[in-house]
């Protein structure tokens, strides 16, 4: 279904048991840890690793840390941009729809990005 349905912005994928790792098309991954209970996610992580291209990290997770208790949606949190800006996690329950909603945000936020890069180089002299 990644590469199928993402073939815009997906490379290459690795698949084991517990783990993805999806290589993308700006040289970026992102790794998804999913530990199942039925169909619902018990313990996941969805990590989008952008540090070396802008130094910058995404990533939906439901670790319990304390110190993410404040957050609405606790302990689903999400890590936006860095590691210590935290917001509230919108990821759906379900892994297929789970790994959708973030693939959709990562063709997003590369889409924009290209789109910007794409009108800097056009723009009148």
């Amino acid at each position: 279904m990644v590469e199928r349905e993402y073939a815009d912005i997906v490379q290459k994928t690795n698949f084991n048991e517990e783990s993805a790792r999806i290589y993308l098309t700006d040289g970026s991954f992102l790794e998804i840890w999913l530990y199942k209970h039925e169909n619902l996610m018990e313990k996941y992580a969805f990590h989008w690793e952008r540090r070396h291209i802008n130094g910058k990290i995404f990533r939906h997770d439901n670790a319990p840390h304390a110190k993410w208790r404040r957050v609405k949606t606790f302990p689903k949190h999400f890590h936006n941009e860095n590691e210590s800006n935290v917001i509230e996690s919108q990821i759906p329950d379900d892994p297929i729809l789970a790994t959708k909603h973030f693939l959709n945000f990562i063709r997003k936020f590369l889409k924009k990005r290209e789109s910007h890069n794409n009108r800097r180089l056009t723009l009148p002299r």
